[in-house]
């Protein structure tokens, strides 16, 4: 690890770790590599895998269509979430709303279909032993709200709308402690899991061929460009998948290309400390990703 990196993070405001390989062989730089975290939507990539490869498969028809009634979408700060009214969308439209603008009704809709359990069986099948989800989106939005002392997570938006500005900074102090918020508790991952998962990805070793190369071709769309992308310029190219949650978590894992054909897989993780400022953590996300990968670079690798 270069002794720079935990430095990145401190001036951000945030716990960070991280882990970055190069697609092929042994090497690495990691800060906890091994630490259980928080995955936030990044595990919308496990969600692609086994769509995806349930398409390649024949299993699921990706043109199949699928209505999302309003009443019942999951909530989110983006797409089908703000939607007045029902949608009606395919299979593998679902999976780029999730993947590019991390669309949560679509994720959920996809999860219902595959589920849980075929996450992580996958995972364990790949070896990504630190990697289990617990549950959906709703569910864990509901759990957020529960363990806020409220009914779920729409009665503790409800609740958000009249309350006191004394009452939001004791909800604020509480909110860390949630069970979404402890890898203890919740689905979690490791940095090591989330770079091993890309590198069999990028070579065709998670799933079919087909499944991986649409995986990382969606991925390659994502509109979040300020995390890991900000740490680099063209012609260097970056496929990734954001993740963030209530301000205490944000996240990125993504493939890092270079002209010369040298290809990285990196996933960061960081936990915000109070009073961190969002765009300085993003920022460090790609600070730390870049000085990993020209390590490597200059290592040879």
């Amino acid at each position: 690890m270069t002794d720079d990196i935990p430095e990145i993070f401190e001036r951000a405001g945030c716990e960070g770790a991280l882990c970055v390989r190069p697609l092929e062989g042994d090497a690495e730089v990691g800060l906890r590599a091994d630490a259980p975290v928080v995955p936030a939507s990044v595990f919308k990539v496990q969600v692609a895998l086994e769509v995806e490869t349930a398409f390649a498969e024949g299993r699921l028809d990706p043109r199949e269509r699928v209505t999302l009634r309003a009443a019942d979408r999951t909530p989110g700060p983006v797409g089908l979430s703000l939607f007045e009214d029902d949608a009606v969308l395919s299979w593998r439209d679902l999976a780029v709303l999730m993947l590019t603008i991390s669309d949560n009704p679509s994720t959920d809709a996809l999860l219902r279909r595959v589920g849980v359990d075929a996450l992580n069986a996958t995972a364990a099948r790949l070896g990504l032993t630190g990697t289990v989800v617990e549950s959906d989106l709703r569910t864990m939005l509901d759990s957020i709200g529960e363990d806020l002392g409220r009914a779920g997570w729409e009665d503790a938006v409800a609740w958000a709308a009249g309350a006191s500005a004394d009452e939001l900074a004791r909800a604020d102090e509480q909110l860390p402690s949630a069970r979404a918020l402890d890898p203890a508790r919740g689905t979690r991952t490791t940095p090591r899991d989330m770079a091993d998962l890309l590198r069999l990805i990028w070579t065709d070793r998670a799933g079919p061929a087909a499944a991986c190369g649409r995986v990382r071709d969606v991925m390659a769309r994502q509109l979040t460009r300020h995390r890991i992308a900000g740490g680099f310029r063209p012609p260097v190219r970056v496929a990734a998948k954001s993740g963030s949650l209530l301000g205490v978590v944000r996240n990125e894992i993504g493939v890092v290309s270079y002209p010369d054909g040298r290809r990285y897989a990196a996933a960061v993780f960081t936990r915000s400390r109070p009073g961190a400022d969002e765009a300085a953590i993003s920022r460090a996300i790609g600070a730390a990703t870049a000085r990993a990968v020209t390590t490597l670079r200059e290592a040879g690798v």
